[in-house]
């Protein structure tokens, strides 16, 4: 069995990744949305399942909200019952995509009025991050048109940065701005933000306080997206992480799931760039468990990640750069699929049961009826799903 160094442990220790709010509600397909007992009926319940992940891997110590899905009379409540359950509130996610206002743009919208409200509703999610004690406003734009001639490219370019400016002068000396990307969809001759380049684009301009949010599944097919986490970390302006799988376009699935040497490869740039525990640098999920029960989702998804994470540190570093400089290809190419290769999670249970943790989180939930517990709890009122 692998034996982790000192160094290795410790990374593994200190690593964080943020849970999406959403991914506790009911979710689906564009075909239907799937209802499953015990589904939370409101951000409080949301939070008390994102804990029980926290609880049973100590990988899951802050979720992410989602504005308006998560909206409450009182943030400052929201924030003690989080704490009180052993989690903190991250990232605040703005929604410009669901009002039929925002039909032909939010942000970049024609109409002045329009773009006004769009600007409105993320200036209000800045006060809740004052309120949530939040870092990071993320911005996804599900913005763009169908048609060549539709729209004018440039003109929705300007428009943004117009927007964005006023957004950012807005933030608190604590706060950051994290622009997402997406290459298509739901917008399908262009996106208005489809690429690493036009996110960075767009935050350099802004200033010190605006990062790149890169998801993993918003990428064409083939996209080496290990190169894009290179070069956004070399740049540093890679703020965070939307962890998640995909086999065609975004699926949201759990992270690995497709494509584990993938994840492999992305978190072994991120180690090689000074990305890994680095507080600028947000790992975080995103994704919408359409089949699976979700707490037990979440779970897995973060469990992969960390050994993804365990197999990354093993690559021999200073062996694989004598190769390189070598021009020993198939010896480079030896020393990293070995790490790659190297079964770990036998290390991690024993590393886990020395931290006072199940050594297989995900049995040790499963054993602990918490499933069947909310699913007799919470019966009656709406469930949470998208658009709550």
């Amino acid at each position: 069995m692998v034996t982790f160094h000192s160094t290795t442990r410790f990374a593994l220790e200190q690593q964080a990744i943020e849970l999406p709010s959403w991914a506790f509600g009911n979710s689906g397909t564009r075909f239907k949305v799937f209802a499953t007992p015990g589904t939370p009926r409101d951000p409080f319940e949301k939070i008390a399942d994102a804990a029980q992940v926290q609880k049973f891997t100590a990988l899951a110590p802050k979720v992410a909200l989602h504005i308006p899905w998560d909206k409450v009379d009182d943030y400052s409540a929201l924030r003690t019952h989080a704490e009180g359950l052993g989690v903190e509130l991250g990232t605040i996610n703005s929604n410009t995509f669901q009002d039929d206002d925002y039909k032909f743009g939010a942000l970049t919208h024609e109409d002045a009025a329009v773009r006004r409200k769009a600007i409105d509703h993320h200036l209000e999610c800045i006060d809740i991050m004052h309120a949530t004690g939040s870092r990071d406003l993320k911005i996804w734009l599900a913005e763009g048109s169908n048609y060549p001639g539709q729209a004018d490219l440039r003109g929705r370019q300007d428009r943004l940065q117009d927007s964005l400016e006023e957004i950012y002068a807005r933030l608190g000396d604590e706060h950051r701005l994290v622009l997402e990307y997406k290459f298509f969809e739901p917008a399908f001759y262009h996106t208005d933000v489809p690429d690493w380049g036009t996110s960075y684009a767009q935050v350099a301009a802004l200033g010190d306080k605006a990062m790149v949010c890169l998801d993993t599944g918003h990428h064409a097919p083939g996209t080496n997206i290990e190169f894009i986490v290179m070069q956004l970390l070399r740049l540093g302006k890679l703020g965070s992480f939307d962890f998640n799988s995909r086999f065609y376009a975004d699926d949201d699935l759990i992270v690995g799931a497709a494509d584990p040497y993938q994840l492999f490869r992305i978190l072994f740039e991120v180690i090689r760039g000074g990305g890994l525990n680095n507080p600028d640098v947000a790992f975080m999920l995103d994704q919408c468990h359409n089949v699976e029960d979700k707490v037990p989702g979440q779970i897995r998804s973060v469990l992969n990640v960390q050994e993804m994470t365990a197999r990354a540190l093993l690559v021999d570093t200073e062996a694989l750069r004598a190769a390189q400089v070598s021009g020993d290809v198939l010896e480079a190419n030896r020393i990293f699929m070995d790490a790659f290769y190297t079964d770990v999670r036998p290390a991690l249970a024993e590393w886990r049961e020395s931290r006072g943790l199940p050594a297989d989180p995900m049995a040790a939930f499963a054993a602990s009826g918490y499933l069947q517990r909310i699913a007799a709890d919470r019966v009656g009122g709406v469930q949470a799903g998208w658009g709550a």
